[in-house]
């Protein structure tokens, strides 16, 4: 008898995949709350301690440790010992294993959980079976992630089993898996710091930052908020470059809520708009800095329609990056070839923990710059205060800023950026580009300035009076301040600090 074992924790799918395996003559053994679910969604399926003879003890913590599990998954079917063995014993192969285990990492992150509550989310029954099926990939299939479900049904319905190549593959993942949790109970029993890295190749890009580096995409964790999430809906496969760009325009889209555009060049935001209506944050985008743009990447957070499609096709762009598209905005899209349209739901709120930056020989790793400052958070510091228009004005600004590369100016008028200033080795540098690009176009007055780091002097506050800046956000924190607020003062340029500041080098 053909003999398959089912026990999950999530149940997407696995009713998919359980039919599949009874139409293709597979008997089910299962556990508990699987077995309560297949049944109730009229499966035929065997309790495990039927099969085996013996009750589920110690509350559950015993169940499928049974030699009649083991030696139904470890068995070398070609080793004539070993099948006379399951003979002797009256113990069926078990050539399917399907499962998930208890959800550890999600339930250590939840706030008030206890250290019992954590270690009764140790699944023992569970990774034992993965290593016994995955150990003997060369009989048996196991899958234990719920996107793999379609490929085992695929094969099963074309075949009537699956390929050496598949049962390799699927056995891979579990050790990665069953490593990657076990990293997790020690940390969290032992308290410590500790990172395990697991990479799971994507693909293989054409080439890195420039044409003679070779580069390949890895995933680390699956985040919904990331670039590989999207679906591209039009144009070759994204290289290093756009990769970057690309993830770095999301980022600056998940600061704001209304309707915003952001274009982007190498890293930077070149423009980026709030209004109304995505077509006006795209104008404003677009004004910022229509010669940056050129070759670059826009991303909206809203639906791309019609007449903002014809818009973005008058322009030479890398990839537009939106949660969809009109058909008929996609029709004009696509009438270029090489341009990327890529759908991409970038409302999903992001749980990205960590950030990696390699060095040579090692790693840093910090926490995801996540900060958000809203106007309670400010420090009025000057004795002319702020508006509320001017207020939001500079959140805005702060917004952007954020996404700079250091030393960082953003200059903004009317939700719209107006001059960036942007990775100048001094802030003085960072100001008289952003001031100067917003004096060219025209920006000369009732300019909002917002600054990633603290003035170490008084200079900035100087500059920008002389072009017209009205209103000033920045960390504070220097041993100068003073000279700074005193310089505010006497200009009546008011000046909020936001006591924490946004380096990105």
């Amino acid at each position: 008898m053909k003999r398959a074992l089912i026990s999950v924790s999530d149940k997407t799918g696995i009713l998919d995949i359980a039919q599949c395996l009874v139409s293709h003559g597979y008997s089910l053994l299962s556990t508990g709350g699987t077995k309560k679910y297949l049944e109730e969604n009229k499966i035929d399926v065997t309790q495990v301690s039927s099969y085996t003879g013996f009750d589920e003890i110690l509350d559950g913590r015993v169940k499928t440790l049974h030699p009649k599990i083991h030696a139904g998954l470890l068995a070398k079917r070609d080793e004539m010992s070993h099948m006379d063995t399951l003979r002797v014993h009256e113990i069926d192969p078990i050539d399917f294993l399907v499962v998930n285990l208890y959800p550890f990492e999600e339930t250590i992150k939840k706030e008030d959980i206890t250290k019992d509550e954590a270690i009764e989310q140790i699944d023992i029954g569970g990774p034992s079976m993965l290593r016994s099926a995955a150990k003997n990939f060369d009989a048996v299939t196991v899958i234990t992630d719920v996107k793999d479900y379609e490929l085992v049904i695929r094969e099963l319905d074309a075949f009537g089993l699956t390929s050496l190549d598949t049962r390799s593959y699927l056995a891979q993942k579990v050790f990665e898996l069953t490593s990657r949790y076990d990293f997790a109970i020690a940390t969290y029993l032992l308290n410590k710091k500790r990172t395990q890295l697991t990479l799971t190749h994507v693909q293989s890009l054409r080439y890195g930052e420039n044409p003679h580096q070779l580069a390949d995409l890895y995933q680390t964790h699956d985040d919904l908020y990331s670039i590989l999430h999207a679906n591209i809906l039009h144009g070759k496969q994204l290289s290093y470059n756009n990769i970057r760009d690309a993830n770095a325009a999301i980022n600056i889209l998940s600061e704001f809520n209304e309707p915003c555009a952001v274009a982007l060049k190498h890293m930077n935001p070149c423009g980026v708009g709030v209004a109304s209506s995505l077509e006006e944050a795209f104008d404003k985008a677009y004004q910022s800095d229509d010669v940056s743009i050129f070759g670059g990447i826009v991303a909206f957070n809203r639906k791309v329609d019609l007449s903002l499609a014809k818009k973005l096709n008058q322009i030479f762009l890398e990839i537009i990056i939106a949660p969809s598209f009109e058909s008929d905005a996609l029709n004009v899209l696509m009438k270029k070839k090489n341009i990327r349209i890529l759908e991409l739901a970038v409302t999903e709120s992001t749980n990205t923990e960590k950030q990696l930056t390699t060095i040579n020989g090692g790693m840093l790793i910090q926490d995801v710059d996540h900060k958000h400052i809203t106007k309670d958070d400010l420090v009025f510091v000057t004795n002319e205060k702020p508006s509320e228009a001017m207020i939001d004005e500079l959140l805005f600004a702060w917004n952007v800023v954020k996404h700079v590369k250091s030393n960082a100016i953003v200059l903004s008028k009317n939700k719209q950026t107006v001059g960036i200033g942007a990775g100048q080795m001094n802030r003085v540098g960072a100001c008289e580009i952003a001031l100067n690009w917003a004096s060219s176009h025209g920006h000369t007055h009732d300019i909002c300035l917002a600054s990633d780091a603290f003035f170490p002097f008084d200079d900035i506050v100087k500059l920008a009076s002389e072009h017209g800046v009205s209103a000033i956000i920045q960390p504070g924190g220097s041993m100068r301040d003073e000279d700074s607020i005193s310089l505010c003062n006497q200009l009546g340029i008011p000046m909020v600090f936001t006591g924490i500041r946004h380096f990105k080098h």
